[in-house]
């Protein structure tokens, strides 16, 4: 029964993953990820209204807030797999190669970083920052055409890891129902957990969740698009120098992971100050100087992205065969 379900789930992943190259994550208010979304906001206004306005009755209610949304998240799948596959081995491959198919973002990543070129390239910066302002957290409005490429370049390496190789890793590893697990954990910090003062407390459980879920993924990740540069025609060598002298120059443990491998593939230099909701926030640079960031460095980025992904793919899927295998 378990070889059953891991050969199950090992084609899911592998469907779900075809799926998303050629049809890209569906814009639907009904799509999984939307739907858990809805369940964060709803959640949070009632436990804000339960809990005292205090940092101890908000930690509380943060707390609270993310057992609750992964005990959806998670639970629902797991049900629906469950019952499924005791239906139909087939029923249950198509029922999780769905699963798998809204939780990749693989084509969505690329398609929308490289609008942000083609904009630049077609139609001025002022459209160059507009594009990029539906893929970065930050202020757009005064960024130069070398930040709007800088931000979009940061925005595929960063999302490779929690929006393809995370997701990737916790399905192959147990199936529709942990890939769900973790896409309520990232999106409950995507939602809550901001170090302001609305949710310092009650987003701080959250957000801790999140930099644990991704702390071994966003390494591994960094380290396949190492592996994966040569593939991508950059250079893997200061791929993995910049790797392993800048991957802690950011607030959070995991974000720059990614981001110094590719800053060093490319030879550029990316991250610093930026502003968000009109507040200038210093960072550090990641990379060197070697060269000024141009639009081309885009599709460059999402050759590299593609490249990792697949590789990953390969990787996991052979290690899964392996594991099926032997328990066979």
């Amino acid at each position: 029964m378990i070889r059953t379900y891991m050969t199950g789930s090992m084609l899911a992943v592998l469907l779900g993953f075809g799926a998303d190259l050629i049809f890209g994550d569906p814009s639907t208010p009904l799509h999984p990820i939307c739907l858990i979304g809805s369940l964060i906001a709803n959640l949070e206004k009632f436990l804000r209204k339960i809990f005292p306005k205090t940092e101890k009755g908000e930690l509380t209610g943060g707390i609270l807030l993310w057992f609750l949304v992964i005990l959806v998240s998670a639970g629902i799948p797991a049900l629906l797999l469950t019952v499924s596959y005791s239906i139909c081995f087939w029923l249950g491959v198509t029922v999780e190669a769905v699963m798998c198919f809204f939780i990749f973002a693989v084509r969505s990543l690329k398609k929308e970083s490289m609008n942000v070129g083609r904009a630049l390239q077609t139609e001025g910066l002022d459209a160059g920052r507009n594009a990029v302002s539906r893929i970065v957290g930050r202020d757009t409005g005064s960024l130069s055409e070398a930040g709007v490429v800088k931000a979009a370049v940061e925005t595929v390496a960063e999302n490779f890891s929690d929006g393809v190789f995370a997701p990737m890793l916790y399905l192959m590893i147990g199936g529709g129902a942990l890939g769900f697990f973790y896409k309520g954990i990232n999106t409950m910090d995507s939602m809550v957990g901001y170090k302001n003062d609305k949710y310092l407390h009650f987003g701080r459980f959250a957000a801790k969740m999140d930099d644990a879920a991704n702390f071994i993924p966003s390494r591994l990740a960094a380290l396949f698009l190492i592996i994966s540069a040569p593939l991508a025609g950059l250079d893997a060598k200061k791929a993995w120098e910049i790797w392993r002298r800048d991957r802690f120059c950011h607030a959070s443990p995991n974000s720059a992971q990614t981001e110094a491998a590719a800053a060093g593939a490319l030879h550029v230099r990316l991250a610093g100050d930026a502003w968000y909701f009109g507040k200038l926030c210093k960072k550090p640079f990641i990379g060197d100087d070697d060269r000024p960031v141009e639009i081309a460095d885009i599709a460059r980025m999402n050759r590299l992205m593609m490249a990792a992904s697949v590789l990953s793919l390969v990787v996991m899927g052979v290690i899964r065969v392996g594991i099926i295998l032997m328990i066979g």
